[in-house]
């Protein structure tokens, strides 16, 4: 299963790096980061800051974003996690892990403010202890996957720097499955606030 989870993490990264490459020579890709802090109801996985057997938690990440221009009305971004891969990683040997592709719509509402609204989609991926687990009593890890399904509600405009920024919330559904048959698949349901600043 390891094996599984660093050949996974390789594709996402390599096509990153890949796909960046190609559209900066287009002039059509701009690069940023974004924070997004939430909550989350999770009947599958351990959640780090929650007693054992409570299914769910808060959840916050912060990710790379690569995005994909395609008109003035339409933007593709991909999101790459970043704080909560390497977080669980070092400090509990645990994988949650969740890119998506973010499909943006722009309304522009007055100069350069614009609402934002679209879909993404992406996969989530986990090694670990299930939610009835804590920090201090670990159960037996497993890995699980599934699809990552998500919206987004958001408003951006530009700062004094000419770069964008966005505020918005976001609303996520994943369900969950694993190769161990004494495992129910798992849902994951959840909202978040998000912070997004472009730096080119």
């Amino acid at each position: 299963m390891k094996k599984e989870i660093v050949g996974s993490l390789f594709f996402v990264i390599l096509f990153t790096y890949i796909s960046s490459s190609f559209s900066e020579e287009a002039n059509n890709v701009s690069f940023g980061i974004h924070f997004m802090v939430g909550g989350r109801y999770d009947n599958m996985r351990m959640c780090v800051a929650s007693p054992a057997g409570a299914k769910g938690g808060p959840i916050a990440d912060i990710m790379f974003d690569t995005k994909f221009r395609v008109n003035d009305n339409m933007s593709i971004a991909f999101n790459l996690p970043v704080m909560r891969p390497i977080l669980f990683a070092a400090a509990f040997k645990m994988l949650q892990f969740e890119p998506q592709f973010s499909f943006e719509f722009r309304k522009n509402i007055k100069d350069d403010k614009d609402l934002i609204i679209g879909p993404g989609l992406g996969a989530s991926f986990h090694y670990g202890p299930d939610y009835k687990s804590d920090k201090k009593d670990k159960g037996e890890s497993f890995f699980a996957m599934g699809p990552f399904i998500s919206g987004l509600f958001g408003y951006q405009f530009s700062g004094s720097s000419g770069k964008n920024k966005m505020f918005g919330l976001r609303a996520f559904y994943a369900p969950l499955f694993s190769g161990d048959s004494d495992l129910s698949p798992g849902t994951v349901v959840g909202g978040a606030v998000e912070g997004h600043f472009d730096f080119r």
